[in-house]
């Protein structure tokens, strides 16, 4: 069971699931209400959650130990995450869930160039087809055809 649970693809495909419904939880929440605040209700939920579960694991650390580069790029995360957010319910506002959330998706195949290009990360032929396979599938999703 420990083995479990430090396995990163359990921790991936419980992301993938709980991704899935926030989509659909997402859709039906911004239908009568505007969707930058929808964003604004998600995210102190999450902080509130967050908060309890640093807490009851006794995951705090203070602060000013935290260097000055991880504070860097946790902020530019947090930023690219709320500006995330703010475009991913706007689209399901005005687009249809099994259209948008594909598509938003697209990240799989920006991350797999950006770790490519930014962090030096190799893959594979088959992991480089995959990624284009998205792509494609998600371009496919997205024509109006």
């Amino acid at each position: 069971m420990k083995e479990l649970m430090s396995s990163w693809q359990l921790w991936a495909g419980l992301a993938a699931c709980f991704a899935a419904l926030t989509a659909i939880f997402a859709k039906i929440g911004v239908a009568n209400i505007n969707s930058d605040f929808a964003t604004l209700i998600r995210t102190v939920i999450i902080l509130i959650m967050v908060w309890i579960i640093v807490l009851a694991k006794g995951a705090w650390e203070t602060p000013s130990a935290i260097p000055a580069k991880t504070w860097t790029f946790l902020i530019l995360s947090g930023l690219a995450t709320g500006a995330s957010w703010l475009c991913y319910f706007r689209a399901l506002q005005i687009g249809e869930v099994a259209k948008v959330a594909p598509i938003d998706k697209l990240s799989v195949v920006l991350v797999a160039i950006f770790g490519a290009i930014f962090l030096g990360e190799q893959l594979t032929i088959a992991s480089w087809l995959g990624v284009a396979m998205i792509g494609s599938g998600a371009a496919l999703i997205a024509w109006k055809g």
